[in-house]
């Protein structure tokens, strides 16, 4: 046996200074396990690959001149590949992955987050940094635990000298008893869902001592020993022990659901921040061509004063008009810069980091529109399509089933402890007949043991024990229970209380969330109606403000009007026209809303959320404009 021990311990050994070697993909550094890598790999932690931080080829393609020629549909192709808050949510993935892997083995698990990033609004606007909206997920599963599925096997290895004195020399024939032993035991045990433990041991102890009176010295005892466990009513059953399997598994379709709402999310704010910085460069040639406008009036008017037809007093109120629209323009020039700067934010994964990017400039190649006919769909119809779509009422659907899965557990642990325990053993004996000599009795002097004495039997070394354990030569038996009964109970009362009042708190929280959503559907559908009537009004405003400068400069050209009525009637139509362009930019983005709230954002895009997952889009990038 010895000779065994010595090679089991030269192979560990061996394992453990085995060189690293790199796998293919894998740093250096990163150990491989070497020549039993299939033995160590559930003791060496798995290697996940670091951050990815470059940027997709989409966005260098874009580039021409210094400028990024983005349409709506590229820049939402580069937030899926690009965007860090969708890259955020893609390690839901794996964290919820390792719950179940966790669960499987039955052990409890950590749940996962349904945490969304909001993403930032646009320049100069109310809220402009990434906000985080939802919580994690706690789970929260008292009652009884699981039994642990991984199978552990032990094993005990003790040597040991010792000397006893003896106050009677007739047992051991010997009043200094010197005992040399080498204990050696292994045992495997496993737990089902079912409740049940099972536990396999192999025990085995060599002895070497100086009595005199034993047949057998040295001599070996072994035993194989099968022991079975089973609860009858605490943690009885399949559905309290998979429950956190199931839970796992549940949590899975929650990362899922997560990331697509983080999708959603993102391409809605990627939406909005393209509307945004299209109407804020339609706003730049707004406020050019009123200083345009104004720079001309200014013009004309210093002419005029030169020749004499006009008091210089004009000449300085047209100068004054000339200052206040560069200062508006210089404004609107650096909204845009700042728009620019925010949308780069969400569509490179380093931001504005690079110098090219940095540096280009974002040249939008759609345009904003109004259909000629609204799609008329009943509000009822448009409900239904959210609360289908929407995956915030999914997610806390799979939280309430997850609260009644966990309440199983809950109620088990309410019951008594049961527990049925058999146990069926194998002995052997085996070993050598004892050469010292009998110790003498009444002064009789010491005797030889007759080898014949010994029944042949137990004569042999360990191929004996190992037939005698095979044969069942020396079983044991043995069946019993126990019975713990809590009087009061009032631990697994309170839990299972409190399991269901988090229950009734999560099918309201669900209520609400249905209400929400109608509330946010029906609200997105005013917004639509009210942004599509606030643009026809705003077109109508900005016709009849050319109309009435029009007029004041033709009365001012027949001395019936003051130079004060025409900047006047000139800064009434800047205003009308801006006005126009903000109404188009808030129907853009109220139609964004609705399909937000609606949950077709992804539809209405054709955003496949398998290429989402795996940030890689099958669409080509739209072609650049022909250069100039």
């Amino acid at each position: 046996m010895k000779t065994i021990y010595q090679a089991i311990a030269v192979l560990c050994v061996y394992a453990l200074l085995q060189p690293p070697v790199a796998r293919a993909g894998q740093p250096a550094g990163q150990p491989s396990g070497g020549l039993f890598a299939g033995l160590t790999a559930p003791y060496r932690p798995k290697y996940e690959a670091p951050i990815r931080l470059s940027n997709s080829g989409r966005l260098e393609s874009l580039l021409r001149a210094g400028n990024i020629y983005l349409s709506l549909q590229d820049a939402i192709a580069l937030a899926l590949e690009n965007n860090l808050d969708i890259e955020l949510q893609r390690y839901g993935f794996r964290i919820a992955e390792s719950d179940i892997l966790k669960a499987r083995a039955g052990a409890a698990i950590q749940g996962v987050s349904s945490a969304i990033s909001a993403g930032s609004s646009g320049a100069g606007q109310v809220g402009s940094t990434a906000t985080t909206t939802g919580q994690g997920l706690t789970v929260y599963t008292p009652g009884t635990a699981p039994p642990t599925l991984d199978p552990v096997v032990s094993t005990q290895y003790n040597w040991s000298h010792r000397t006893t004195p003896q106050t009677n020399s007739f047992v051991t024939g010997t009043n200094a008893l010197v005992q040399t032993t080498t204990l050696f035991n292994s045992s495997i045990q496993k737990g089902f869902l079912t409740g049940t433990s099972v536990n396999f041991g192999w025990n085995n102890n060599f002895v070497t001592s100086n009595a005199g009176r034993s047949d057998f010295n040295p001599s070996t005892t072994a035993s194989f020993v099968l022991t079975l466990s089973q609860h009858l009513l605490q943690g009885f059953g399949l559905a309290v022990n998979n429950r956190y399997i199931r839970i796992a598994k549940n949590n899975y379709q929650v990362s899922d659901l997560v990331f697509k709402q983080q999708v959603m999310t993102t391409v809605a704010a990627v939406a909005q921040l393209y509307w945004d910085l299209v109407s804020y460069i339609e706003n730049v040639k707004v406020k050019r061509q009123a200083l345009a406008v104004s720079e001309k009036l200014y013009n004309d008017n210093k002419k005029q004063v030169e020749i004499g037809t006009l008091a210089p007093i004009e000449v300085v109120r047209a100068e004054a008009e000339v200052a206040s629209n560069r200062q508006a323009l210089t404004v609107a020039e650096t909204l845009v810069l700042q728009q620019e700067t925010i949308l780069k934010n969400a569509l490179s994964r380093t931001g504005v980091a690079s110098p090219t990017i940095s540096e280009a400039h974002i040249i939008p190649t759609d345009r904003m529109h109004i259909p000629d006919v609204e799609p008329v769909e009943p509000i009822q119809d448009l409900w239904a399509t959210a609360l289908e779509n929407r995956p915030e009422l999914a997610q806390i659907q799979l939280q309430v089933k997850n609260t009644k899965i966990g309440l199983e557990g809950t109620r088990s642990s309410m019951l008594p402890s049961l527990d049925l325990v058999a146990t069926l053993q194998n002995n052997a004996l085996a070993g050598q007949v004892n050469a010292l000599p009998i110790p003498s009795i009444q002064g009789l002097p010491p005797q030889q043991r007759n080898p014949n004495s010994v029944s042949s039997f137990f004569i042999g070394g360990y191929g004996t024990i190992l037939s005698q354990l095979l044969a069942r030569n020396f079983p044991d038996y043995a069946i019993g229970f126990q019975l713990n009964v809590p009087l009061r109970n009032r631990s697994a009362q309170a839990d299972m209380i409190r399991g269901q009042l988090s229950l009734r708190q999560q099918e309201i929280r669900q209520q609400q969330l249905i209400n929400q959503i109608r509330v946010e559907v029906t609200n997105a559908l005013i917004a639509l109606q009210q942004a599509r009537a606030g643009y026809e009004a705003a077109v109508k405003a900005r016709i009849l403000q050319e109309q009435n400068l029009d007029a004041e400069q033709k009365k001012y050209a027949l001395g019936a009007s003051t130079i004060y009525f025409v900047i006047q009637a000139q800064r009434d139509l800047v205003q009308a026209a801006s006005n126009e362009v903000a109404a188009l930019s808030a129907y853009s983005k109220a139609k964004v809303q609705l399909d937000q709230a609606t949950g077709k954002i992804l539809t209405a895009y054709n955003i496949s959320i398998n290429e989402a997952k795996e940030g890689r889009v099958g669409r080509a990038a739209d072609p650049l404009p022909p250069a100039r």
